[in-house]
C-alpha cells in the first residue's frame, strides 16, 4: 500500500499517537504550573480503540508510527499497547517519545516487547537547572539513558528545547554527555505550543546560532542519510565523535515542505498539523461500535485539508497544553 498523498504533493505514512494527555513532570513548555485541566479518564481512547485507528492507517498507507503523551509510559499497560503496535501486520516502525523518568523501571520490558527506537528529553544535564525548567528529578532520566544504551536500543536520541536565558548555557555540556553515552541528540527550537512559556524574542533561541556553536568548537560533518523519519538537520561532530540534529520549525522556511505526518491525541483527535487548530474527532467511528471504513474516511478528508505550512509564524495562540496535543 502506497503512501497517501497531501493536497501539496507530501507522501504521508507517518501517526504519532498520544496515549496519555498525563504527566509526571511540569516543563516549561508543554504544562503550566499547578495544571489541573485533565481529560477524564473516560475520554481517553482505549487500547482496542488506538488498534483500529491503527489498522484503518495502515489500511491507508502508514507504517511509521510513534507513541507520545503527554508522558506516555505513566499510562496503565503502555508495554502491551506497544508490543500490540509492533505485532500489527504493516506496522514497520514504532518509535517512543518519552521524559525518560520511568525507563530505570520499564527499559527492559519495553525491549522485551520489541521497542527499538527511544527517544528521550533531555534539556540539561545539571540538576538543579533540569528541576527549574520541568519540576522533575534528573536522576532516573540519566540512569534511563543509560540502561537503554546497556540494554542495546539500536537507536536512541536525546531531544532537548531550546531556551534563550534556561538552557542555552547547557549546550556544550548535552553534547558531551551524549557523546559519552553514544547517543545522538537532538536541539529543537521553542515552539507556541505552550499556554504558560510563551515564545518572544527574549526565550527564542534558533537553531543557527547552536550551528555557529558548533562550527567553533568542531569540526561538522553533514550526514546525507536521514537519521530517523523527521524533520531534522544531522551533523557528525569529528572531534566528540557525536551526532547532532537540528530542528528548526520557526527559522526554516522550508521546514514544513518534508512534513510526511499526522497526530493522533490521546482523546481521538485527529491533526493533519501541530502548529494549527484544524482537527477531526475520530470517536464517532469508534463508539459505541468500531467503524474501520469510517475511520479510513475520516482519514481522508482530514488529509485533504493538510496545510502546505504551520502557523507558528503568524502569532499563533494555543488552544491546549502540549500534553493535551501529543509531543
Amino acid at each position: 500500500m502506497s503512501a497517501l498523498i497531501d493536497p501539496n504533493g507530501r507522501p504521508v505514512d507517518y501517526l504519532r499517537i498520544s496515549v496519555t494527555d498525563r504527566c509526571n513532570e511540569r516543563c516549561l513548555y508543554c504544562l503550566p504550573e499547578h495544571y489541573s485541566a485533565w481529560l477524564p479518564r473516560a475520554d481517553i481512547l482505549h487500547d482496542d480503540e488506538l488498534l483500529a485507528i491503527v489498522h484503518a492507517a495502515v489500511s491507508l498507507g502508514f507504517k511509521k508510527f510513534r507513541v507520545t503523551g503527554g508522558e506516555p509510559l505513566v499510562r496503565p499497560g503502555v508495554v502491551d499497547f506497544i508490543r500490540d503496535l509492533i505485532a500489527t501486520p504493516g506496522v514497520e516502525s514504532v518509535q517512543l517519545t518519552t521524559n525518560g523518568t520511568r525507563l530505570p523501571q520499564l527499559a527492559q520490558p519495553l525491549f522485551d516487547a520489541g521497542l527499538r527506537r527511544i527517544n528521550i528529553s533531555l534539556d540539561a544535564v545539571d540538576g538543579k537547572l533540569y528541576h527549574a525548567i520541568t519540576g522533575g528529578d534528573l536522576r532516573p532520566v540519566l540512569e534511563g539513558v543509560k540502561l537503554v544504551k546497556q540494554i542495546g536500543f539500536p537507536s536512541v536520541k536525546l531531544n532537548t528545547v531550546l531556551m534563550r536565558g534556561k538552557n542555552d548555557g547547557e549546550i556544550l555540556s548535552l553534547l558531551n554527555f551524549a557523546a559519552e553515552h553514544d547517543a545522538a541528540i537532538r536541539f529543537i527550537e521553542l515552539m507556541p505550543v505552550s499556554l504558560t512559556e510563551m515564545l518572544s524574542e527574549k526565550n527564542f533561541l534558533p537553531v543557527q546560532e547552536v550551528f555557529s556553536l558548533l562550527k567553533r568548537e568542531d569540526e561538522l560533518e553533514p550526514l546525507t542519510e536521514p537519521l530517523g523519519f523527521g524533520p531534522a538537520k544531522y551533523f557528525r561532530l569529528k572531534k566528540r565523535g557525536v551526532t547532532v540534529g537540528l530542528i528548526g520549525a520557526l527559522s526554516d522556511l522550508h521546514f514544513c515542505e518534508r512534513c510526511n505526518k499526522m497526530r493522533l491525541t490521546c482523546d481521538g483527535k485527529l491533526r493533519p498539523c501541530l502548529g494549527n487548530h484544524l482537527e477531526t474527532d475520530l470517536k464517532p467511528a469508534l463508539r459505541p461500535a468500531i467503524d474501520e471504513e469510517k475511520l479510513r474516511t475520516l482519514f481522508r478528508s482530514t488529509l485533504a485539508e493538510k496545510p502546505a505550512e504551520h502557523l507558528f509564524r503568524n502569532n499563533y495562540q494555543p488552544h491546549r497544553v502540549m500534553t493535551a496535543i501529543g509531543g
